[in-house]
């Protein structure tokens, strides 16, 4: 199987070249319309890697964006994050064209030195969010982003002066800020689906210990599961967060200690061998483990029980 080239993009000024834009204003900032850019008839041959943020909001557009396996279909108004480095593939869709629309800010690194925003922006793990993990905004949501995002095409379409940058920035962050708030609603009004998620993750950790193959891999881990359910690390622990106040860390934690109790109580095996049964590479790590989440050592446990 041929393997698939991967392009990188630099700079905005490239991106505004390869993409039929005109030269951008700023060369460390830029708000795009999606109807002015003009998509080569390759783009799905390749994979994409960008060194500057990008932050959109799609309506109309035909074909799909991918993050390895995931893939998202842009049928509706939605708005995703992309970081730089991150490695992304757009499929071309050759059906039915519709009116596309919708925004893309663009931000290279260097510009968000000044006023620290360059660290704060590390915190805000949509970032790390997959595509199929897509911010959907309500049309008062989508007002709000928007707004924030003409304020900053102003600014830079005016004449640049020693206020601009930091004027620019301050509505960066606050729209991340807004961004955040709209993802909490999103956990918050999608329980249902979150709900399913979180059946499904207790399944697979049943599973993973009732498949000794799969024990002799070691503990399972986050990305493991994460991967199995099709959704991105970070954003699984935040939605187990949101619906159970636990980190998909503490969930399998708190699976690995049921399971351990289970053997102490109906098995003779050491607590060594115990540990090994259960992907442990050190039987210390069950103790000190189950120490933390009991107050008990798994031998005072064991004791309790008689």
């Amino acid at each position: 199987m041929e393997q698939r080239q991967t392009q990188r993009i630099k700079t905005i000024s490239e991106f505004h070249r390869l993409r039929g834009l005109p030269k951008p204003e700023h060369p460390l900032i830029s708000v795009v319309n999606y109807n002015d850019i003009v998509r080569p008839a390759d783009i799905g041959d390749v994979n994409w890697i960008l060194d500057f943020y990008q932050i959109s909001l799609k309506r109309g557009i035909n074909g799909k964006l991918k993050y390895g396996q995931q893939q998202y279909d842009f049928d509706e108004g939605i708005m995703f994050f992309i970081s730089p480095n991150q490695v992304f593939r757009i499929e071309a869709d050759a059906g039915i064209s519709t009116e596309k629309s919708g925004w893309m800010l663009l931000i290279h690194p260097d510009f968000l030195w000044t006023g620290g925003l360059s660290k704060i922006i590390r915190q805000y793990d949509f970032f790390d969010y997959s595509v199929s993990e897509a911010l959907f905004l309500s049309d008062k949501e989508e007002t709000t982003i928007t707004g924030i995002i003409n304020h900053i095409r102003q600014e830079y379409h005016a004449n640049i002066d020693k206020f601009s940058q930091s004027i620019i920035l301050s509505h960066i962050e606050t729209m991340l800020s807004y961004c955040e708030r709209f993802y909490e609603r999103q956990f918050i009004t999608r329980k249902i689906a979150n709900h399913k998620i979180l059946d499904k993750l207790e399944k697979l950790l049943q599973d993973y210990y009732d498949d000794e193959s799969l024990l002799l891999s070691g503990l399972p881990t986050v990305q493991y599961i994460a991967a199995k359910l099709n959704v991105s690390p970070n954003y699984l622990s935040r939605l187990l967060k949101n619906v159970t106040g636990q980190t998909t860390q503490q969930l399998i934690q708190d699976k690995v200690i049921d399971k351990a109790k289970e053997k102490l109580a109906t098995t003779d095996l050491s607590i060594s061998e115990i540990a090994y049964a259960l992907g442990f590479e050190h039987p210390q790590s069950l103790t000190k483990l189950f120490k933390v989440k009991t107050k008990q050592s798994p031998q005072e446990f064991r004791q309790s029980l008689n």
